[in-house]
């Protein structure tokens, strides 16, 4: 007879032993052995990380073939056979982590699947289609999904920053509504661009990613490598990034919600000297300038508000309560032949001073259709619109305005000079009585048609069409209120047009072990640019602003210009694996530019190849335990930079006023030299990379380490000056970048009802000017250094403060006591400007992030933190320049005196002869952001008709560790320049970073 047997304790006993001749048969089966059976059904409901239901989840009976499948809802049924012992379910689905569990003696589960981010992303999107992450062979990097959502950011690129190996976010200014600068892979260019290739649902989008809701973004890949970049020729020079927006799906229709809000702080606020010691510094100027001076402070109406006791906090005036929100609202669903995705979002923001606001407003539609077989056709329809509207308040003049100052007139209005007589300084406040409209529209319809005939399986015929209009205006007025007795009016208005049209055919075919596609492009573009500017002066009062420029009594200026580029291009890729073990890319891209001249082949082909092995899948490795992923890669290519603008290689002339024979006269002189022979910024890079996945991909990571060279680099070249310019752009560097990039992602703990689990990045570039003119000399003056990092610091070595009694009349004359003391680098006795050295760059030397997310049933927080090192920055606070005494400084910065002998801070009436940039160390660690989210249990929302319910709590640049004086490492802003923060161009403006801590909802309708 057959034995029955059961697992106890890692032992298989038998129940009954089969008769053995000559001995009577014995049935082994003690009654305190006996385990219980289940028989019956279970039912259950499984769920996502957001407490959603998942449908087509597998839930199979442990050691046995009975199984089912969850239904939309994310429920199940399963009936258990008769006798069944210790039933255990495993449950299972694509992109999340395996789960085994034991039924017990329960009739109802509810269980939490946990994402495994490497079988989520099994297929990805790469250029002009998607890829099986097992088949990738180039460098290609999903940004996490949890990244775009519950992060209270205005900007996508924001919520990037860190997370991504080998792309480096530099926020430049935190003024709300301004766009981060993005590089991939360090800095490869000088004169042109550095910004890497924006495509949005595979065509080129001309806007900047402000205008992209996140809410609408179902995935961002971003390609790094030349492998991957070059089927994008010219334009995927500085790295590409992949968006894919939110399509419909088949079934009833989806309302969703997601919204959040909350309050804005300074991250960090400096504090400039109140009353007192703003009084006592100005003693100690005097004292350090060898006069007694004949009133308490340099003004008399500080003198007034001393003796009445009234003060100014100008960075409180200037300060206001921040915010932010935004509403998002979309709706999505279809049925197997007609899907649709439409949103709508609202987005505000107020910012942490006064004037400094941005606000969005964006709607979306996209519709795919099947109307045969084999003809699929769909539109994707987008606009947003944009404004920063707000005469801006000035933060610098907050940091060195008198306390002692005057904030109003007598009649309530605006003090236009604080520190009356002094009319250096005026009032903080006066940019808000400006009248300032920013305005950016973005309108994007696309379309395309698929044709899949039938007669050829595999082969897609697909046309891609879009075509863009930006309009952007600018308006500025100050008048009275500002000082500006004749009224100052500016308008500008622009416009850019954009067309792209697509002809891709792709073919696909296995046969056998063999993979082979391939895609076949044949595309145009055109960008059109137009503007024009009015500026008017001599209003005879304010109403009109710059509504009538024309009424001026100072004659209007008017300018215009218009530009327009052209791109031609064919591409082909071909991708083989066998057995999806070995496998080959091999593509060729030619582009043909319009901005080339005469000289110069408009036309050049950019080629790469790769190769990957996935080891893994070896015979020798199948089945492994401990190894479950190992793939080699392997990648060449060149990618080609434009880095010119339209008419840059052609000679251009100006106009002139001139008198001749006592009349006005119009001619032209001598303004830009063409160059003809200007052809494209090249690229050659290598990449090598390591995938891996070990203990059931509890542990998977890459390693990629490429090199880089960069040839032919746009740089303005001298020339004498008798030629009547004084310099030409040529061809004439080149710039070498090699770097390291690691991602890891560890499954620290899987429990039934708690997860841990740790994602780790890590990236070190080394860049340096390889040739500069073809001369081998360095170029001081553009802070070019062959050997070098680009952006580089070049200064003195400073070694302390001079102090009382110590000569300086050998080293350095002229040095008095409180003056920074250098260090003499040549040897040669004195102090010039032969002792300055390269010091370092503003490029980081490592930068990594980190993230922990712990889940527990339906509750998990995410900590992210940040860090980026190596950064030396020239810091202007430092720089304290005290005017005459007039200046206020910061507590933070302070000031030699002979009582406190410094050795770090010059004196009060140190001028800074030599220029000396104060060059500082802006490395920093940040806990970037926390969010602390709990989705509602399926039952809870079931009563409540939802599809899924989840509420959280968010905080964004939490708390920052870093040497740096100054409000925030990462921003660019000078103080002690007097000088106000509002320009009349709407450009980039002072402002510091900000702390942001929001509630959010997320619920849906099904």
């Amino acid at each position: 007879m057959q034995a029955k047997s059961i697992l106890l304790y890692g032992a298989l006993l038998p129940l009954s032993v089969a008769p053995v001749p000559g001995i009577a048969r014995a049935t082994w089966a003690p009654r305190a052995l006996e385990l219980p059976t289940a028989e019956g059904t279970i039912t259950g409901t499984v769920l996502d990380e957001k407490g959603a239901g998942l449908p087509g989840v597998t839930v199979v009976l442990k050691g046995t073939s009975f199984g089912t499948s969850t239904d939309a809802d994310g429920k199940f049924t399963l009936r258990i056979p008769d006798g069944t012992v210790t039933p255990t379910l495993v449950i299972s689905s694509v992109g999340y982590v395996k789960q085994e569990i034991p039924v017990g003696g329960r009739t109802n589960l509810t269980v939490n699947l946990v994402q495994n981010t490497q079988d989520l992303n099994e297929v990805v999107v790469v250029g002009y289609g998607t890829q099986k992450r097992s088949d990738v062979t180039g460098s290609v990097v999903s940004v996490p999904q949890d990244r775009l959502e519950k992060i209270p950011v205005s900007n996508v690129a924001q919520a990037l920053a860190g997370s991504v190996a080998g792309v480096n976010i530099v926020t430049g200014s935190a003024v709300p509504g301004s766009q981060p600068s993005i590089q991939v892979r360090g800095v490869r260019s000088i004169t042109a661009s550095t910004d890497p290739y924006i495509i949005v649902d595979g065509l080129p989008f001309p806007g900047n990613l402000n205008d992209i809701n996140s809410n609408d973004i179902g995935s961002i890949e971003i390609l790094k490598d030349a492998s991957s970049t070059a089927i994008y020729g010219t334009r995927g020079s500085n790295g590409v990034i992949l968006i894919t927006t939110k399509r419909g799906k088949t079934g009833k229709p989806e309302i969703r919600y997601n919204g959040y809000g909350g309050p804005e702080y300074l991250v960090q606020r400096l504090h400039p000297l109140d009353g007192p010691a703003y009084a006592q510094k100005y003693l100690d100027f005097a004292a350090q300038r060898g006069f007694t001076p004949t009133q308490p402070l340099p003004n008399a109406s500080e003198v007034a508000n001393l003796q009445a006791g009234k003060t100014v906090d100008w960075i409180k005036e200037i300060g206001q309560q921040g915010s932010i929100q935004d509403h998002n609202l979309s709706i999505s669903g279809g049925t197997d032949n007609v899907k649709y995705f439409v949103s709508g979002e609202f987005f505000k923001q107020q910012g942490t001073v006064k004037g400094f606001n941005f606000q969005r407003i964006s709607l979306r539609s996209n519709i795919d259709a099947t109307i045969t077989p084999w003809l699929r056709i769909g539109t994707s329809s987008f606009f947003s619109t944009n404004n920063d509207n707000g005469g801006r308040a000035s933060l610098t003049l907050a940091q060195v305005v008198s306390p002692y100052g005057n904030e109003y007139n007598a009649d309530g209005t605006y003090a236009i000079y604080p520190e009356t007589p002094e009319l250096f300084y005026t009032n903080p406040l006066l940019p808000v009585t400006t009248t300032r409209e920013s305005r950016v529209n973005q309108l994007t319809g696309t379309g395309y048609a698929e044709v899949a005939p039938t007669f050829l399986s595999g082969l897609k015929y697909r046309l891609n069409a879009s075509y863009s209009y930006r309009p952007y205006r600018y308006a500025y007025y100050q008048g009275r209120p500002y000082g500006d007795l004749y009224g100052t009016a500016q308008l500008t208005n622009d416009e850019r047009m954009n067309y792209t049209i697509e002809n891709i055919l792709s073919y696909n075919k296995d046969f056998g072990k063999h993979h082979f596609d391939a895609v076949a492009l044949y595309s145009a573009q055109q960008n059109t640019f137009f503007t024009t500017t009015e500026n008017g002066r001599g209003f005879i009062n304010d109403q009109t602003a710059f509504n009538n420029i024309g009424s001026g009594s100072i004659t209007p200026t008017i300018s215009s210009y218009s530009e327009r580029r052209g791109l031609l291009s064919q591409m082909v890729r071909v991708n083989y694996n066998y057995d999806s073990r070995y496998l080959l890319t091999l593509t060729a891209r030619r582009d043909g530019s319009s901005v080339f001249g005469a000289n110069t082949d408009k036309y050049n082909v950019f080629p790469s190849f790769a190769l990957g092995w996935n080891v893994a899948n070896e015979e020798f490795l199948k089945n492994n335990s401990l190894l479950n992923v190992l793939k080699l890669r392997f990648s060449y290519g060149i990618t080609g930079n434009e880095g010119i603008n339209p008419y840059q290689t052609i000679t251009g002339l100006a106009q002139l006023q001139y008198a001749y024979a006592g009349v006005t006269s119009t001619g032209l002189r001598a303004n830009v030299l063409g160059n003809a022979n200007l052809k494209w910024e090249q690229t050659g890079s290598t990449n090598y990379a390591i995938d891996f996945g070990i203990l059931k991909n509890r542990i998977t990571g890459t390693v990629e380490y490429y090199d880089a060279k960069t040839s032919n680099l746009l740089l303005n070249r001298q020339i004498p000056i008798i030629t009547g310019y004084g310099s030409i752009l040529d061809n004439v560097g080149s710039v070498h970048n090699q770097g390291i990039e690691v991602a890891l992602t560890t499954a620290n703990l899987q429990l039934a009802n708690f997860t841990w689990e740790t994602t780790l990045n890590f990236s070190a570039v080394r860049n340096r000017v390889t040739q500069i003119y073809g001369t081998g000399g360095d170029d001081i003056g553009n802070n070019l250094f062959i050997g070098k990092p680009l952006r580089g610091v070049y200064d003195y070595v400073k070694t302390g403060v001079w102090q009382v009694g110590e000569d300086a009349s050998a080293l350095d004359p002229g040095a008095k006591p409180g003056d920074l003391k250098f260090a003499d680098l040549n040897g040669d006795g004195k102090i010039t400007s032969l002792d300055r050295q390269y010091l370092g760059s503003n490029l980081p030397d490592w930068q990594g992030g980190i993230t922990n997310t712990f889940t527990y049933k339906g509750l998990s927080l995410r900590v992210f933190f940040q860090t980026v090192q190596g950064v030396l920055r020239r810091n202007d606070n430092l720089n304290i320049l005290d005017l005459g005494g007039r200046a206020n400084l910061v507590q933070e910065v302070g000031y030699w005196t002979p009582q406190n002998m410094s050795q770090d801070r010059p004196g009060l009436n140190y001028t800074n002869p030599r220029g000396y940039r104060y060059p500082s160390n802006g490395s920093f660690t940040r806990l970037k952001d926390v969010t602390l989210n709990y989705s509602f249990p399926a039952a809870l929302t079931e009563k409540m008709h939802l599809g899924n319910l989840s509420v959280y709590v968010s905080g964004r640049n939490l708390y920052t560790w870093t040497p740096w004086v100054g409000w925030d490492p990462e921003q660019n802003y000078a103080v002690g320049s007097g000088a106000g923060d509002v320009n009349s161009n709407g450009g980039i403006v002072n402002f510091p970073n900000v702390r942001t801590i929001v509630a959010g909802l997320n619920i849906s309708l099904r």
